[in-house]
């Protein structure tokens, strides 16, 4: 299942880190790879939305999220195996999903483009490009350049992946910013971007693409509502951002694993159509209830004298 291309550079280039690196290198790799990973981008999305700057958190996450969605929209287009399936000589040393065979492909995924590649380039640009800092600029950068070299000695993505999954999550920044920019009326820009991403209902069979889904509803969803009903205020208050942040992660948690109880575990699994629409609303409700829905407490434990720009 799935197509196999590749240039005889990439596996020379792989075996030869994995060969050369070692035990040290791949600890090492392990901790970068998670600046790209679904639990520090939500925290990170969360310091700025929950806490310190919400329109930071809102845009951040807006691109992130339309990265999430064109990233599989891609990789069900191609259907490229990852390098470890076909190669020996390359293994896989960290697989993206850890309890299932790792040579499951629907349960690993495409490996063209590389979503954690595109995802911080996505995040993290986004984060520079918004401050405008040097300083930020360069770290923005090293992340980036290091969560990109971690999958590729990690043995899940070829370097073409990566330096493709740069160049996507490149375009997310361009994209979103310019559809703001052209586009004055909020409502307009989110109908266009989710107009987006809905020919991957028509194609799209993996788990990656309808969790996307479910987060880029739930920032539409959650950004209109909270502006409307809710305009909670950013707090300067680090006692009140890290209570803010941890409240949100354990809404996210538990309402995670309550709202999957009723199912069985071969249905969360399978690969079927109401699996599917079940894990976008999932994400869509328990993403909206976390955006919307929880900031409305925010209020009752006090307000800062001044709202933080």
């Amino acid at each position: 299942m799935g197509n196999t291309f590749y240039f005889q550079w990439e596996i020379e280039l792989m075996s030869w880190l994995q060969q050369t690196v070692g035990a040290g290198g791949a600890k090492i790799a392990e901790f970068f790879t998670m600046f790209g990973e679904e639990v520090i981008l939500i925290v990170m999305i969360g310091f700025f939305y929950w806490g310190v700057n919400k329109q930071v958190g809102v845009r951040v996450g807006l691109t992130v999220a339309m990265g999430c969605v064109w990233n599989p929209m891609i990789k069900n287009i191609f259907c490229r195996r990852r390098p470890y399936f076909d190669s020996e000589s390359i293994k896989c040393l960290k697989p993206v999903e850890a309890d299932a065979d790792i040579y499951d492909i629907t349960a690993q995924g495409y490996s063209f483009p590389s979503g954690h590649s595109s995802q911080s380039m996505a995040a993290y640009g986004t984060l520079a490009m918004l401050f405008k800092k040097r300083w930020l600029y360069i770290v923005a950068g090293l992340i980036i350049f290091a969560v990109g070299c971690s999958r590729v000695f990690l043995g899940v993505h070829y370097p073409t992946d990566v330096l493709c999954g740069w160049l996507l999550g490149l375009f997310c920044i361009v994209a979103v910013s310019l559809i703001l920019r052209v586009v004055k009326k909020k409502p307009l820009v989110y109908l266009i971007l989710v107009l987006t991403a809905v020919p991957g209902l028509f194609y799209c069979k993996t788990n990656d693409y309808f969790s996307a889904m479910g987060l880029l509803f739930a920032i539409v969803l959650a950004n209109l509502f909270e502006e409307r009903f809710v305009n909670f205020k950013p707090t300067k208050n680090p006692v009140r951002v890290v209570l803010r942040l941890a409240g949100g992660l354990a809404v996210y948690v538990v309402l995670n694993t309550l709202v999957k109880l009723p199912f069985s575990e071969e249905f969360l699994e399978s690969q079927s159509a109401a699996q599917f629409a079940f894990r976008t609303i999932r994400y869509t409700v328990i993403m909206f209830i976390d955006f919307a829905i929880y900031p409305m407490i925010f209020d009752k434990f006090g307000k800062d004298k001044q709202e933080v720009a």
